[in-house]
């Protein structure tokens, strides 16, 4: 039940990203998809390792390839899915605990969570520019 809900989730704040950006109602529903797709990513990566870098890393990669296809199969920018179906990816909660750390002045623990918090936002924007690469390299040969 506690996956269903963070899927629902999921959904629905990409959802609600997607309705600020003002999104064409004909194209809501696969920007939501793309932020579901990514936490289930997310999640089964779960299963494999218990590193939250790499789960964000490999479902950051999973989002952008699905941003790239959808770009093509309706034919407007990657951007529209990408940034919209980020949103559940964004590392909130480790920032929030960062500054909270921070605001106690508890040097330590802050520290520690502000190195996971830029390794998250790290592997977040890595997992977006591999794939987005790849597709503008085959782009250009394709091209030629």
């Amino acid at each position: 039940m506690e996956y269903f809900m963070q899927l629902a989730t999921a959904f629905a704040g990409s959802l609600g990203f997607a309705m600020l950006f003002h999104v064409r109602r004909e194209k809501l529903l696969l920007a939501s998809l793309g932020g579901l797709l990514a936490w289930t990513v997310y999640l089964l990566m779960g299963v494999f390792s218990d590193q939250d870098v790499v789960r964000y890393f490999v479902a950051s990669v999973v989002l952008t390839v699905y941003a790239e296809i959808m770009a093509r199969v309706v034919k407007c920018p990657a951007t529209l899915f990408l940034v919209t179906a980020a949103v559940p990816l964004i590392p909130g909660g480790s920032l929030y605990h960062t500054m909270e750390f921070f605001m106690e002045s508890e040097l330590m623990e802050f520290s520690h969570q502000a190195l996971n918090t830029v390794l998250l936002a790290v592997a977040i924007a890595v997992g977006m520019l591999f794939p987005t690469s790849i597709f503008q390299i085959i782009r250009r040969v394709q091209g030629k």
